[in-house]
């Protein structure tokens, strides 16, 4: 971080130039979840090593059954991040789309998050929409499943939020 001084004479802190996201111009690609999987290779390399240093050193003071049982756990972790490390198909954009087939109106502001639903962690786009009234009549919150596309639970309801601040 750079140090800069503003007109009062106060230092602040600010992020370099090439850190600074606040100019850029493009899509946002997500990370995907088979991510997982590289460190599920490591996991279940270090347990293997552990299990074959036990069967092949017997018990000792270095090599005893704590280290079985953590190879043991390794492994387990392993296979969960294996499970859990599925390629993530649907993006932001096939999203949304899927969502505004679902809800009924015209669809003005929307956005989309990604979110991980279950012990698997299974990755789920919420997608939050308004109708293109101006202000907003309808909102709908859609759950769109990001390997299949499917949409899961979905609410649509009439837009509670006061507007009549921000008339002009």
């Amino acid at each position: 971080m750079a140090d800069e001084t503003d007109g009062a004479g106060e230092h602040r802190d600010e992020l370099p130039e090439e850190l600074d996201a606040s100019g850029y111009v493009g899509a946002y690609t997500f990370p995907n979840n088979n991510r997982r999987r590289i460190s599920g290779l490591f996991m279940a390399g270090a347990g293997l090593i552990c299990v074959l240093l036990f069967l092949v050193r017997g018990s000792g003071v270095l090599v005893n059954r704590g280290l079985f049982y953590g190879g043991l756990f390794l492994l387990a972790l392993a296979c969960y991040h294996f499970a859990s490390g599925v390629t993530l198909r649907i993006n932001e954009t096939d999203a949304l789309v899927a969502a505004t087939k679902t809800v009924g109106f015209t669809v003005g502001h929307a956005s989309a998050q990604l979110s991980w639903r279950g012990l698997i962690s299974h990755p789920t786009w919420r997608i939050l929409l308004y109708s293109a009234d101006d202000p907003p009549k309808k909102r709908a919150l859609v759950l769109v499943d990001g390997v299949a596309g499917t949409v899961g639970d979905h609410l649509v309801e009439d837009n509670p939020e006061d507007w009549s601040s921000l008339d002009k």
